[in-house]
């Protein structure tokens, strides 16, 4: 069962090409909408950034990072620690044309880092398909009833960590 929720978010998390990132800057959290670079299964994703920006600055103070993502039916909130990596061969990999609007000088700007986040704490909610379609039934039926509908599994999952190893 954990391994069919660690596929789901998997899934979910690739069909995201824009994500909010979430840093800290002492005790205000600094939320952007992030392209999402390339992502490793459940557990990591990469970012692209220069090294003078505000949020490059962010992580080099506090490495704690947080994503969250949705759509019409799909919902993502990721935390977890967030690093400043510089891979030429990694940027070759993943970078976007598109970005050079961002970055004029394209990936071989020197300023360029990528972020790598760490994903320790999962959850999802994914109202789409037959799941989502069950839950407005039992949410109807719940209604009637007066009580409160139970989310299926499928459709909504927490994955955290356990004993101090990443959970996904």
């Amino acid at each position: 069962m954990e391994e069919n929720k660690h596929k789901h978010l998997q899934e979910l998390l690739e069909g995201f090409t824009t994500v909010m990132l979430i840093t800290r800057d002492g005790d205000r959290d600094h939320a952007r909408p992030m392209a999402v670079a390339g992502t490793e299964g459940p557990t990591i994703i990469w970012f692209v950034t220069a090294d003078d920006s505000t949020m490059a600055e962010e992580i080099c103070r506090n490495s704690f990072a947080a994503v969250t993502a949705q759509s019409k039916a799909k919902y993502l909130a990721l935390s977890g620690h967030a690093e400043l990596v510089r891979d030429r061969a990694k940027l070759d990999e993943l970078w976007s044309d598109a970005w050079t609007v961002r970055f004029p000088k394209g990936k071989n700007d020197p300023s360029l880092y990528l972020i790598r986040l760490k994903v320790d704490d999962a959850e999802y909610w994914d109202d789409e398909g037959a799941s989502g379609i069950r839950y407005v039934f039992e949410a109807a039926k719940a209604l009637v009833m007066g009580e409160t509908p139970h989310p299926e599994a499928e459709r909504h999952a927490r994955i955290v960590p356990s004993r101090g190893r990443p959970a996904v």
